[in-house]
């Protein structure tokens, strides 16, 4: 295994029972030299315990499955990992040119679970400076239902007057 620390999902699970307990793993891939590593997502549990939905996905290698363990806190926590957001998401303004607009109405929907900082959302999708964004919050020209501050991970609308 190389030094890199960056991985990409396989697609493919491992599945291990020894008599009534069983291991569970998603194999990844080394981005650096294409290694194979395994990510923990059961460890000696007891079949019973294990919903068969579950234990059919991991049979099937569904990638639903990948995406929804990848996201989980606790697999994050367990196989000490954190999921590299760059260049995952976009602002879709509609492709108009909106700066002569007086108010804008912009609802985000997230088609995964995310986490972005609204205020750079807005900025960038907008063509602002993230201070700028900043300045029309705390003058109340940026408003929404939700706190633009921190990092947000579902739905939430704004608008934007000028």
């Amino acid at each position: 295994m190389c030094a890199s620390d960056r991985f990409r999902a396989s697609g493919k699970f491992r599945v291990n029972a020894n008599h009534k307990l069983l291991d569970a793993w998603l194999l990844v891939l080394c981005t650096g030299c294409g290694d194979t590593a395994k990510l923990t997502l059961l460890e000696r549990t007891n079949v019973r315990s294990v919903r068969p939905e579950l234990l059919n996905r991991l049979h099937h290698n569904d990638p639903g499955l990948t995406a929804e363990l990848l996201q989980d806190p606790g697999v994050q926590r367990r196989n000490r990992i954190a999921l590299d957001w760059d260049g995952a998401w976009r602002l879709d303004t509609g492709g108009g040119d909106h700066s002569d607009a007086e108010v804008i109405d912009v609802a985000v929907r997230f088609a995964a679970r995310i986490p972005v900082r609204p205020v750079r959302l807005i900025a960038e999708g907008c063509g602002l400076s993230r201070a700028e964004v900043e300045r029309l919050i705390a003058e109340g020209k940026v408003v929404s239902a939700v706190r633009l501050t921190g990092r947000l991970a579902g739905d939430f609308t704004f608008t934007l007057k000028r």
